[in-house]
């Protein structure tokens, strides 16, 4: 058996997650339904080890102890993300839509439980199965399933990517035939009757699908504060860099000691809690002040990095043989959950403004409440690209799907350990 330390198990990671990238590249329906390439290439590793296994051979051990840090430094880097900047960018569409998806959330959860009791589970495995793993996505789920497991759910972490697997190629599949079937019963067409393609009236030479994300709109606002500029003789880009490292561990830091002054409180907490909020608290006094220059583009950049190795490390050592007996279960918790998503996609039309981009927008929410914000702006890209564009809805989306709801569902599911614990 060869035994890797951390670095060079970090090391093995990168080569298993450029492997995930090859895999999709030669597949393309795995790009097609947004399955990330950390997950194609630890699943691939894992799914080696559980043949290794059944052959009584263990050829690796792993050591992960820098697994905890990247996925940490993954949710400070969304909590960075939580600014108020963005709800008055986008206005009280985004509120209504906010709360539609933090509604969606608890309620995923509710089924979830419902459901574990009557087939003998645990309550926490309908949760697992709920907002845990469909709103959070597989980083969610695979953060939290320690304390699942600690909490009496046997293989978390293995239901947590079995769960978000069936979410992300389910939100794939329904989120643009849900939009169709609702743009094609009320007749909707874009505002002005433009389709894909037709010049904005005004703007000839601009592009027609959508504006730019929210965040940049903010951050563009902000690019001539005092505080975003690199000091005489230092390159802007590395500085940047740097002052995004060095901020974000801060965040960290400090939220370890916020957290474990939750812990002596008795409430419980995953370990990235407090650095979210902790970053969250930063983004906005920045937002204020501008005393620290915070450029979103590259703490977005730090997280994806962060997030791409702490999930291919967690999916390298996945026990992939805990599933064994809990597939059915799982099976009747998701469908509900998939059935639950899809309908409330028309009470959520309405809710929206009962217009084209609202429709365009049902079809993102089945994107990243099953799935991922990638899932949401697939869906609505293939809408647009039919019907027209829906600059709102591209505008609404991802600020809900990639920021807010992913900080306050962290909040819904501690509320739910602390309640089954």
């Amino acid at each position: 058996m060869v035994s890797l330390d951390f670095v060079n198990t970090v090391a093995f990671g990168g080569l298993v997650l450029f492997l995930g990238h090859g895999v999709r590249r030669l597949l393309p329906w795995l790009a097609r339904y947004n399955v990330p390439a950390p997950v194609i290439g630890g699943l691939l590793v894992a799914a080696a080890m559980l043949l290794a296994r059944a052959r009584g051979l263990e050829p690796i051990a792993f050591d992960t102890r820098l697994q905890a840090p990247f996925m940490i430094a993954f949710f400070t880097t969304v909590g960075f993300g939580a600014s108020l900047s963005l709800l008055k960018v986008g206005g009280p569409q985004v509120a209504i839509f906010f709360l539609v998806s933090t509604v969606l959330a608890v309620l995923q959860n509710v089924v979830g439980f419902a459901l574990a009791l009557p087939l003998g589970m645990h309550p926490l495995f309908g949760v697992l199965n709920g907002s845990v793993t469909l709103t959070g996505g597989p980083a969610t789920g695979l953060a939290f399933a320690p304390a699942f497991e600690a909490a009496g759910v046997p293989g978390a972490a293995t239901v947590a990517v079995a769960a978000a697997m069936v979410g992300i190629v389910s939100g794939g599949l329904i989120g643009g035939p849900v939009g169709t079937l609702i743009i094609e019963r009320y007749q909707l067409r874009p505002a002005g009757g433009r389709r894909p393609g037709d010049p904005r009236p005004g703007l000839p030479d601009a592009p027609a699908e959508h504006p730019p994300l929210a965040s940049h709109i903010v951050e563009d606002r902000l690019d001539d504060r005092p505080g975003t500029a690199a000091p005489a003789g230092e390159d802007k880009e590395s500085y940047g860099l740097l002052k995004a490292l060095v901020i974000i561990l801060i965040a960290m830091w400090a939220g370890s000691w916020l957290g474990a002054r939750f812990t002596a409180a008795g409430v419980t907490l995953p370990a990235y809690i407090g650095a979210m909020l902790v970053a969250a608290g930063i983004r906005n006094i920045d937002d204020v002040t501008g005393w620290f220059g915070l450029s979103q583009r590259v703490i977005d950049d730090l997280g994806s990095v962060s997030l791409s190795l702490f999930l291919v490390l967690a999916l390298m050592t996945l026990r992939l043989w805990e599933l064994a007996g809990l597939a059915l279960p799982m099976v009747v918790i998701l469908v509900a959950q998939v059935s639950l998503i899809a309908l409330v996609c028309w009470p959520t039309f309405r809710l929206m403004g009962g217009d084209y981009d609202a429709a365009v927008m049902s079809g993102g929410l089945c994107g990243f409440m099953l799935g991922t914000t990638a899932n949401a702006m697939a869906n609505m890209e293939a809408l647009v690209d039919r019907y027209g564009p829906a600059p709102r809805a591209f505008l609404v989306v991802p600020m809900v799907g990639a920021f807010f709801i992913d900080f306050v569902n962290a909040l819904i599911i501690t509320a739910c350990l602390n309640i089954w614990t």
